[in-house]
């Protein structure tokens, strides 16, 4: 199967660091194409590929895929044997559950803790609906971890789809120094020993000042 992803900077683009981490997570050969966000043709350039002119996309046979979510999706039906949700009916559900809670809320840590991996900076006079966010994260990956049906360091025991949505705000919490209880700070270097993350926050790095 030929599959092209199109992305934005490694190095701001929570988005298409999902994408790139689902991809990883099925084992699916790709190739990719990174377009540089906030240009003065950014978006001219995004809607050649797709009318949403947002990254991810995921060109495939069957189309042209927009939305990091409708692309992990994808790749767990294409993909089966890889195991990209947890096999337990009940750890899939939760997984699903936390995914989709994610994907479409937590505006306040997004709006104000922007992704950006050469961060390191701690976080200065923020609302309090970023903390409360940043309660209701935890607590999700506490609620992930006790439906866990496999042994591993991952939300699931085993590294899925979940891991890769979670990530840029693993990424959030590490950068911006947010103090978090050891279990929590555990899993975040989990993340950050993820090979497929190393290979992306190494990629991200090296577009600083470019």
């Amino acid at each position: 199967m030929s599959l092209h992803l199109i992305i934005g900077d490694k190095l701001y683009s929570s988005w298409s660091l999902r994408g790139a981490l689902a991809l990883d997570l099925a084992k699916a050969p790709y190739s990719e194409e990174l377009i540089k966000l906030n240009q003065p043709d950014t978006r001219e350039r995004l809607l050649k590929h797709s009318p949403t002119g947002k990254v991810p996309l995921l060109k495939t046979r069957h189309g042209t895929i927009a939305d990091s979510m409708a692309i992990a999706e994808y790749l767990a039906e294409q993909f089966p044997d890889a195991g990209l949700w947890p096999s337990d009916v009940a750890a899939r559900a939760q997984a699903r559950s936390a995914c989709a809670q994610m994907h479409a809320g937590f505006f306040a840590l997004r709006a104000n803790m922007p992704f950006d991996l050469s961060r390191d900076a701690p976080l200065v006079s923020a609302p309090t609906e970023v903390q409360e966010d940043i309660e209701r994260v935890l607590a999700l990956w506490a609620q992930c971890r006790a439906a866990a049906s496999d042994a591993g360091p991952f939300l699931f025991g085993k590294v899925s789809l979940a891991d890769a949505v979670f990530a840029p705000i693993a990424v959030r919490l590490r950068t911006y120094q947010v103090k978090v209880p050891a279990e929590d700070e555990a899993y975040i270097d989990t993340i950050y020993q993820w090979p497929a993350f190393k290979a992306w926050q190494k990629a991200g790095l090296k577009e600083v000042g470019q």
